[in-house]
């Protein structure tokens, strides 16, 4: 077996002081900076979708489904309003927008119906102890 030893890497120079053309090509740049191209610079543009502010609901439908949760609206809204958060960062505008509706309309009616079924809880047993006094 013939084992040779091949250098791969070899020093492009290994006088360590510098010749005079590199300390002038150093000196023209410092001096007159980069070369200059008669064409004009180009540009580049990027464009990003603007960030569109659309509610998904999540406050209001926690706090419905915490609260005033009456037939399970609450919950289901609590649903609807994750379900258009998650298309939102997908990047589905169309069906975060209808998520959102449909969440929209349903914290409203638990909203109201929490609200009815309140007053009622509280009218209706002082009707009670009146009518027996």
């Amino acid at each position: 077996m013939n084992h040779t030893v091949q250098t791969f890497f070899t020093p492009a120079n290994t006088d360590p002081t510098p010749n005079y053309e590199m300390l002038k090509k150093e000196h023209e740049v410092a001096v007159l900076g980069a070369p200059h191209n008669p064409a004009p610079p180009t540009s580049t543009v990027i464009h990003t979708r603007s960030q569109t502010f659309m509610p998904d609901h999540v406050v209001c439908s926690l706090f419905n489904t915490l609260f005033m949760n009456s037939c399970c609206r609450g919950f289901i809204a609590f649903a609807y309003s994750v379900k258009s958060r998650d298309r939102k960062m997908v990047g589905d505008l169309i069906g975060a927008q209808a998520c959102a509706s449909t969440a929209k309309c349903l914290n409203i009616w638990a909203l109201i119906l929490g609200i009815i079924m309140t007053i009622l809880l509280i009218i209706i047993p002082i009707l009670i102890l009146q009518a027996y006094q």
